[in-house]
């Protein structure tokens, strides 16, 4: 995941394990099952960089596995010794599967990834769940970008997980090169990405119905570090212990919702002028960009209904978007210049206003009705 200041080890090697609470995953699936009750039917599930062991993802769609009408569950994690080197897992214990497994094995345990499959009753309860878990070792670390993963990936239907923030734009690659449908969490600023962003322009990629603009709370393992303002945010949600908070999480996803259909209620350019409750937008009014033809939106509920020409909104604003009513032109970002060595000299950005560069803006346009 992304570095983050609140959370890092004395050794100062990258913090990159965050593990979610079972509650969003709930929250944003229950979306989608509300737009189409059969999304998840008769499909083939990978959650790969997921362990049981600390795992909601995984627990999660076991425990609903016929309820959501699920084909096959595939969970994949790391070794011992890659989450060690890459993504600083405290780790020295076996997990529950292997304790009391034939299949343990001392080597393995330390460098392999383990796979985790759910398919059928196993143990005759009469239902199908997290109970009837087959594990194994994998022949490798268990890395996304390894062969035998890599063929679960061909062999699937949808992808879910919250991968590796500092491994998000490979990883939604690694996705998109299969054609693969997904729901994932990433940082907010992955919009920003040039490998993302052209994705959101083109409609291939969009934001998860839930958790939108809040903060959202990660466990995280024990002895970690945590800043203590995010610690007491995390309790005054609700999470006491081991846990963060991190702002500008939220789901990427290809799955569709009906929440990215409704349309945004909006005043119109007048209105907002006169009753806006921005005092910058009663004050300055729209201001244009000094180097971009378009004018400025510093907030979503300020796009005003009747202007029909280029807008530069902020990113909150896909938590907004709908396809039907917004184009989506371009982007354009605070180190973004014009296309020359004399404005590159000269640091003009293409989102600067009266001199000073905003953060990235999306270029859109209202749909004509």
């Amino acid at each position: 995941m992304a570095n983050n200041k609140s959370l890092r080890k004395a050794d100062k090697v990258e913090f990159d394990e965050y593990y979610t609470q079972y509650a969003y995953i709930q929250k944003e699936v229950n979306a989608y099952l509300e737009y189409n009750p059969d999304v998840f039917k008769d499909k083939i599930i990978l959650l790969p960089c997921d362990d049981p062991e600390w795992s909601n993802f995984t627990k999660f769609f076991a425990q609903n596995f016929e309820r959501l009408g699920i084909k096959k569950l595939i969970s994949t994690s790391y070794s011992i010794e890659s989450k060690k080197n890459k993504y600083h897992q405290e780790y020295g214990q076996l997990s529950f599967f292997e304790m009391e497994s034939p299949k343990y094995d001392k080597i393995k345990s330390k460098r392999n990834g383990k796979i985790f499959i759910l398919d059928k009753d196993k143990n005759n309860s009469g239902r199908v769940d997290i109970q009837d878990l087959k594990w194994d070792y994998l022949n490798g670390d268990g890395d996304f970008r390894s062969e035998e993963v890599e063929k679960l990936k061909k062999e699937a239907d949808i992808i879910i997980t919250n991968p590796p923030f500092s491994l998000f734009r490979e990883f939604v690659s690694w996705i998109i090169e299969d054609n693969k449908q997904f729901l994932v969490i990433g940082s907010q600023n992955a919009i920003t990405y040039k490998e993302i962003f052209p994705l959101i322009k083109e409609n291939k990629v969009w934001l998860g119905a839930t958790c939108n603009s809040e903060d959202m709370v990660f466990e995280v393992p024990e002895g970690t570090e945590i800043a203590e303002k995010d610690k007491e945010k995390a309790k005054k949600l609700g999470y006491d212990g081991n846990y963060t908070r991190l702002g500008n999480s939220c789901w990427f996803t290809n799955l569709d919702h009906g929440r990215r259909h409704d349309k945004l209620q909006l005043m119109t350019m007048n209105d907002n002028l006169r009753y806006s409750k921005h005092k910058c937008i009663i004050q300055d009014g729209y201001q244009k960009f000094d180097n971009y033809d378009a004018i400025n939106i510093p907030y979503t509920d300020s796009i005003p209904s009747d202007y029909k020409e280029k807008m530069g909104v902020p990113i909150s604003f896909l938590y907004k978007y709908n396809p039907e009513q917004f184009e989506i032109i371009d982007g354009i970002g605070r180190y973004s210049v014009l296309n020359n060595e004399e404005t590159k000299k000269a640091k003009k950005y293409l989102s600067m206003v009266n001199g000073e560069a905003k953060f990235f803006r999306i270029i859109v346009k209202i749909k004509g009705e």
